[in-house]
């Protein structure tokens, strides 16, 4: 049986190494299928595609997200501690 697929060997930082692991786990593809999706993207346009569309929306909505954003940074900030108060 034979492959139309190519072997290659890539050396990479552990941590690098590490970071592809888990985000291909976290996409529920293996590592090899993983890279293979990020050259196909990079390479077809795909990924530049997404960034400008992504840009397009902070442009366009940018202040509502931040206004959200703090508005549950503020929900999510304990309270100042009474106790402290009374000390």
């Amino acid at each position: 049986m034979s492959s139309d697929k190519k072997q290659t060997q890539l050396r990479l930082e552990p941590t690098v190494l590490a970071a592809g692991k888990n985000a291909a786990a976290a996409r529920g593809l293996d590592f090899n299928r993983y890279i293979e999706r990020l050259i196909a993207e990079d390479t077809s346009g795909a990924r530049a595609a997404g960034m400008a569309a992504a840009q397009r929306l902070i442009d366009t909505h940018g202040d509502f997200l931040d206004n959200l954003e703090a508005d549950l940074d503020a929900q999510h900030t304990p309270a100042p501690s009474t106790r402290d108060a009374a000390a």
